[in-house]
């Protein structure tokens, strides 16, 4: 069997050399040129997704780069704290939630891919897929070279264009009102609780900060506005936005005007979408998974523990299933609720970010009483106790409730 995997984020790499391990030949096709920059913003991997990386044996390669984050420490405007949830059970070696900024543990995860020998082809963006008479599928790309292989996996994140090409009516991804900016700020120590996100729901936005072991402090912020235009994007300087962004903390208690005036931003402008029910995942010899298939708000903290998730147990089916349309109709009815699921969950967080004047003196009393009563280990166990299991077989009847497929702690 050989696998077309399109794009290599999280999910194609992890997809990749699950597959590998499974004795599966694949080859990634990554729209955008290889580069060693490190742009964007933080974002963590909690255990569940770790538990996935581990299944491939790359856990070391991640947690090398990472911060130890055990808990969300949350804040209201005014200095008050509202609850502290953690970020799920530990692994068997006592690994928890690590934070890291996305390119890296990308590159990471692709420099591992291609040193286990998997090709990786840059500058591929795919432009059609067609299925042969045979069950086969031949992807085209962009500069108009073709590759032909047994199954096309669309990796290729919440725009994917195997999305389209499986289903042409297929749900394009949401804007949740929010829009993101991020940065880090250089030796400044903070006398706050380690190994842990500090979150304010601030009066006009939401800041989150989280300091490093050396002195740093990565941050960001979740700006409730309409979407931002390329033409604006283009017209602001960073000067302009950090201004902006001052702007919208001055009524607030806590340091975020002063890592963001002394910061360096690192992401700006960027618009965040979600993607919930989407009908179609798999037509014939084709697939989508992660946020091509379905992809959380940055609220839920679980987009790429939930990509990592479904490339190896997209691979596991592979694997147990005597066909590729056994294999697919068992993936999705191992994934389909739990990530819908997690999606929803995610979609109410971003929504407690845009409550307004009122809305946010009832939300945070309400905060208080969920966090102190409601949002338990035992209760979020669900999501963050999510484990894999490599070595157990996945049945044609696996579902997202079945202990045979995975277990919740």
């Amino acid at each position: 069997m050989r696998v077309l995997i399109a794009g290599c984020g999280v999910a194609g790499s992890v997809t990749a050399m699950a597959l590998q391990q499974a004795g599966i030949d694949a080859t990634i096709f990554e729209s955008h040129p290889r580069t060693e920059a490190e742009v964007g913003s933080y974002f963590t991997i909690s255990p569940n997704g770790l538990d996935a990386l581990d299944a491939i044996g790359a856990l070391h390669l991640v947690k090398a780069a990472g911060l130890t984050t055990r808990r969300n420490v949350l804040w209201d405007a005014d200095g008050r704290q509202l609850g502290t949830p953690g970020l799920g059970a530990q692994l068997p070696d006592g690994t928890v939630a690590q934070t890291m900024k996305r390119a890296r543990v990308t590159h990471i995860l692709q420099d591992e891919a291609i040193r286990r020998g998997i090709p990786v082809e840059f500058g591929r963006r795919l432009a059609d897929a067609k299925i042969g008479e045979d069950g086969s599928v031949t992807a085209t790309f962009e500069d108009g070279g073709r590759a032909h292989g047994d199954l096309l996996v669309g990796a290729d994140g919440i725009h994917s264009a195997t999305r389209r090409l499986i289903d042409p009516g297929a749900p394009l991804g949401r804007f949740v009102g929010l829009t993101n900016f991020g940065g880090v700020t250089h030796g400044t120590p903070l006398d706050v609780e380690p190994e842990a996100w500090h979150m304010i729901f601030g009066r006009r936005a939401f800041f989150g900060y989280h300091a490093a072991p050396n002195g740093d402090v990565v941050w960001f912020v979740n700006w409730p506005r309409a979407e931002i235009s390329r033409d604006e994007r283009a017209a602001t300087s960073d000067h302009a936005w950090e201004e902006q962004l001052v702007e919208l903390f001055a009524d607030d208690d806590g340091p975020a005007i002063d890592l963001i005036r002394a910061g360096e931003l690192e992401l700006a402008g960027d618009n965040t979408y979600d993607l919930g029910h989407v009908p179609v995942w798999h037509r014939g010899p084709m697939v989508v998974i992660g946020d091509a298939a379905h992809a959380p708000s940055p609220t839920s903290g679980q987009g790429a523990s939930m990509a990592a998730e479904d490339g190896v147990i997209l691979a596991k089916a592979l694997r147990d299933l005597p066909s590729i349309p056994d294999a697919l109709a068992a993936y999705e009815r191992a994934r389909r609720a739990r990530v819908e699921k997690i999606v929803a969950f995610g979609a109410r967080g971003s929504s407690a970010k845009v409550p307004g004047r009122f809305g946010r003196i009832v939300r945070d009393a309400a905060l208080r009483l969920v966090f102190r009563f409601f949002v338990t280990e035992r209760s979020m166990a669900w999501q963050f106790g999510h484990r894999v299991e490599w070595d157990r077989r996945l049945s044609a009847g696996a579902s997202a409730d079945a202990k045979s497929d995975f277990s919740l702690i």
